[in-house]
């Protein structure tokens, strides 16, 4: 008989040594100041919500929200702080990634966010901004008209000079902190740990899914598909920009165009 010790592997073939441990535990870390959190109290939201007497189909999720409509200075600064302390997990994930096991390449290299291709990133933004939204647009209404979804209200502040500018800052720290994250920093933290591509594929997209069961289950589904999409795309190119240009894309036209738009378009 062999005298070396042999780890015990897991059902999904990852040998749990202690470095493989470690890493696993750092994304979970950092999910749990970030989207893991968000995802957690959607879960919560959604037991919420299907557990009052009204019907799921005739509740409304609200977004971006004034806290002192009646004091403008005060409630920009509210929102200013909404869209700043979320993307300290971005900075933690990134020093993370840089000071510990850093990848050879560097990281702007292996997260895809080099300066170095624009007209790829851009246009690529472009496609998969018309690829999600009509599609997504149409997910939304169906779960809605079926039931198992909220209505949702994505932009609800008072009006103000500085109104639209907030919304769309907020549409761009969205991009950053949920790509950035969710694909840049598990995908390559999960890789060094041993993960196999299909296994953070679709774990990565169940959790950007359940971080949206707030809005219902159409939330979910239309995000985990939306996961899954994004996450074969940086697979397969490893160029970060393009969704997070997709996704600033996807927000600004759901925040503003609602914003603009509310009560003056039956569907809304």
């Amino acid at each position: 008989m062999s005298s070396t010790t042999r780890l015990p592997r897991s059902p999904f073939g990852i040998t749990p040594s202690p470095v493989t441990r470690l890493l696993v535990l750092e994304t979970v870390l950092v999910l749990g100041v970030s989207l893991g959190r968000s995802a957690w109290y959607s879960v919560l939201d959604i037991i919420d919500l299907l557990t009052r007497k009204a019907a799921l189909s005739t509740q409304t999720s609200v977004l971006n929200v004034s806290v002192t409509p009646d004091r403008p200075w005060l409630d920009l600064a509210y929102q200013l702080s909404d869209i700043v302390f979320p993307l300290v997990p971005v900075g933690l994930a990134l020093y993370l990634l840089a000071t510990v096991r850093p990848p050879d390449a560097g990281v702007a290299r292996t997260l895809g966010v080099s300066p170095r291709r624009p007209v790829f990133d851009i246009g690529w933004s472009l496609l998969l901004f018309v690829g999600i939204g009509v599609p997504g647009l149409g997910l939304y209404l169906g779960a809605r008209a079926i039931g198992i979804n909220t209505t949702v209200a994505p932009a609800n502040l008072a009006a103000n000079w500085w109104t639209i500018p907030v919304l769309v800052l907020s549409a761009a720290m969205n991009g950053l902190l949920e790509e950035t994250v969710m694909l840049g920093y598990l995908f390559a933290r999960w890789r060094q740990a041993g993960w196999t591509p299909a296994l953070a594929l679709v774990v990565s997209a169940l959790i950007r899914g359940s971080y949206h069961l707030y809005q219902g289950f159409g939330g979910f589904i239309g995000n985990f598909i939306m996961g899954l999409i994004f996450g074969t795309f940086y697979l397969r190119t490893r160029r970060l920009w393009p969704l997070i240009g997709a996704h600033l894309l996807l927000d600004v036209t759901s925040f503003v165009g609602y914003s603009l738009l509310h009560g003056h378009v039956s569907w809304l």
